[in-house]
Parts: C-alpha cells; structure tokens; sequence
C-alpha cells in the first residue's frame, strides 16, 4: 500500500509543580490552511493551551475533563475519573496560555488560583497555565 509520510514535528514540554517532569509534544507540519484556521494568536493560544491541558491533567492528575463549567463559576471544566459511571465531578480545572514570557508563568497561576475561590467547596481546583515560547507548563493544585 502506497502512502504519503509526513515528518512529525515536536518540542519537549516542561512540566512542573504537581509533578516534575517533561514530555514530547509532537504534531503533524503546520500548513498555510492551518494558519489561516488559525489566524487569531489569541484563540489559538487559548485552544492550545485547553488542548495540552486536557491531555496534562489526565496524565499528571489522573482526571479527565468531562463537563464544561458555567461562565462565571471562577474556573473552566470539571473533571473526573472515567472509569467512574455516572461521571462524577471530582475537581475543578482553570486553564490558562501563554504564548511568550515564562516570567509571566508563576504570576498568572497564582492569578488563576484566586480566579477559582468564588467556586471553593469540597471540590479541589487544579490550574494549568501553558506557556508556548519555553515551552512549559505548572500544574498547581489548590
């Protein structure tokens, strides 16, 4: 069978806080239809960055996103364990992007860490703040 290979790109993903440690994010070449999808630095840091955080906190954390949260609840989606039916929520998730300055990392967790007290309850939060131009990642729990 005749197949058309295409090189995979990727770049070694820093994580720390929760856990320290770092992990290979590999993606197929980028071309001039995904840019122009893509056309909003923004929106496309903020998907990004739900993308790899979606994949962090099941690997890092153990819960997968299963609901999206209400606007105004001081956070972004709720997790759970997968393996639990009906689903459960078991914590809270705020997710964050950065596209360049790794300074900016620390600041914004803490930011995004006050962002959930509204919501606080018996739920735990989680806060993930993706930062593109290192790359890394801090998985903090609250």
């Amino acid at each position: 069978m005749l197949g058309i290979t295409r090189a995979v790109q990727g770049v070694q993903l820093l994580v720390r806080g929760y856990s320290n440690t770092s992990c290979l994010l590999a993606w197929s070449p980028v071309t001039d239809q995904t840019r122009r999808c893509w056309n909003d630095p923004e929106v496309a840091t903020e998907h990004g960055a739900v993308g790899i955080a979606v994949l962090l906190a099941r690997q890092e954390i153990g819960y997968t996103v299963i609901e999206r949260s209400q606007k105004g609840t001081g956070f972004d989606y709720w997790m759970g364990d997968e393996s639990s039916v009906p689903l459960q929520k078991k914590a809270r998730l705020e997710i964050s992007g950065i596209r360049r300055g790794s300074d900016r990392v620390k600041t914004r967790v803490r930011q995004k860490l006050r962002q959930t007290d509204p919501s606080d309850g018996s739920k735990p939060a989680y806060v993930i703040v993706v930062e593109f131009g290192h790359p890394l990642a801090e998985v903090q729990k609250k």
